[in-house]
């Protein structure tokens, strides 16, 4: 029997999740996937990101069991709406125990798609290209860099972790024999739209773009955007806001503090 806590399924068909496994299909792992799922919102999808990275952790550690509570605090958000994020997943077994690390864990990769496995091109092997080509942690996340490209001749050529750089003239032809499932365009904002539509003329339909451009794609391609600066901005902006609050917090906490003395509070 699990001893993970029980929700009540939110639907049976599984919709809107990129990648996701059909019911049908079995885990790399070993594991039978989840029962199907309803279709599952988008914020509910990015945190079921961070929950699988704070079960990983906990696997790694040797856990086997985690309670609601300590996998809320360990992710950020409040008990609650994790239960609600999870019960998109179907019942979960026992009430009250606490989830079985491993088992959520795969139910959790099955929702995402991750049980499949993930075979990535990358395109632009500059100072961004060359990181993400080095990080060794895409693999134990279920993501296997199988391919980069450039066009500079100095680049071509050389071997970065352990895969060697090949001529984006090549795209195409290699695309069709490495198979890969998503693309990564790191190029300068100039060459981005093309090795998109290369990318796309390959078949691709999962890109990741590290361009700030809305680049045009298909219908039937699925886009994500990383633009580092508006992140940083929306931190930037996060910040004056939690400074501007401070004074706010502070001059509460003195009219409680003087209440409760017996002061009297006037404007």
């Amino acid at each position: 029997m699990d001893v993970i806590e029980e929700h009540q399924a939110q639907g049976s068909v599984t919709r809107g999740v990129t990648g996701a496994a059909s019911p049908s299909s079995r885990s790399r792992r070993g594991t039978t996937p989840a029962p199907a799922q309803r279709d599952i919102p988008q914020a509910t999808v990015t945190r079921l990101a961070t929950y699988l990275r704070v079960l990983s952790v906990l696997a790694d550690e040797g856990a086997i069991i985690v309670s609601s509570e300590e996998l809320a605090t360990a992710s950020g958000v409040g008990s609650a709406k994790l239960r609600k994020d999870l019960s998109f997943l179907g019942p979960n077994g026992v009430r009250g125990v606490g989830y079985d690390v491993t088992r959520l864990r795969a139910r959790i990769e099955s929702a995402l798609g991750l049980d499949r496995g993930h075979r990535v091109v990358l395109i632009g092997v500059g100072n961004l290209g060359r990181a993400l080509a080095g990080y060794g942690g895409f693999d134990r996340r279920g993501f296997s860099m199988v391919g980069l490209f450039d066009t500079d001749p100095a680049c071509i050529g050389t071997t970065i972790g352990g895969l060697v750089v090949r001529d984006v003239a090549e795209l195409a032809d290699a695309c069709r024999q490495l198979e890969p499932t998503i693309g990564v365009i790191a190029t300068p904002d100039s060459a981005a739209q093309d090795v998109c539509d290369q990318l796309v003329g390959a078949g691709l339909r999962c890109i990741l773009s590290f361009s700030p451009l809305a680049l045009e794609i298909p219908d039937h391609v699925e886009m994500r955007r990383v633009d580092l600066a508006m992140e940083m901005q929306v931190l930037s902006f996060n910040m004056a806001r939690n400074e501007q609050q401070v004074p706010q917090v502070a001059a509460a906490a003195a009219a409680v503090g003087a209440t409760r003395n017996g002061s009297v509070i006037r404007p």
